[in-house]
């Protein structure tokens, strides 16, 4: 596996070792043990996976402690652009985002960790995404940012007039006005 850094510190590209021939692919798509040696310590506790269709943005969010997750996502058919953003009150790279297109065709997955926002758009007719979290999802714990922060800046690389949102990701306060972030001298982990 490929270990790819990214602008900011902490979120990292993966990219499988991908053997092919003519019956088709295989790849290890995750193991805990090269998992734990190349990027960090984590127990992954949950598997989640979406379907969505062209023009779906989802995000940014966040789950605040004591059930902070990080994320290992991945996209099974189609394309997303994947983004996370650096909400950790005090960290250098504060508002900060990156960003890496994740495709059935590319086997790349994105870690996200703790501390960071996250978010996609569908690039594609249809996206299978899955995901990866170490730890359980708690409804009462969810945190949310803008999609469409001005300050932020994201181009999610669909028009305006095709973005598809649910109620909840219409109404998610900017940055700046968000009443709770992470602090970056806090341990997450």
């Amino acid at each position: 596996m490929n270990i790819i850094k990214t602008s900011i510190e902490g979120p990292l590209i993966l990219e499988p070792r991908i053997f092919r021939d003519d019956r088709g692919y295989f790849f290890e798509s995750f193991s805990q043990r090269t998992f734990n040696e190349e990027v960090r310590e984590i127990h992954f506790v949950q598997d989640n996976e979406s379907k969505s269709s062209y023009g779906v943005v989802r995000g940014l969010h966040f789950q605040k402690p004591p059930f902070t997750q990080s994320k290992l996502v991945r996209v099974i058919q189609g394309a997303v652009l994947d983004v996370a953003v650096d909400i950790r009150r005090g960290s250098p790279t504060f508002g900060q985002y990156v960003k890496v297109e994740l495709t059935g065709e590319n086997h790349r997955q994105f870690f996200v960790p703790r501390g960071f926002a996250h978010g996609f758009s569908v690039l594609t007719d249809e996206v299978v995404f899955q995901y990866k979290c170490d730890n359980f999802y708690a409804p009462q714990s969810e945190g949310a940012i803008a999609w469409d922060d001005p300050d932020l800046g994201i181009d999610w690389q669909i028009p305006a007039d095709k973005v598809i949102l649910s109620e909840k990701d219409k109404h998610h306060p900017r940055l700046k006005d968000a009443e709770w972030l992470f602090d970056w001298n806090e341990n997450l982990y």
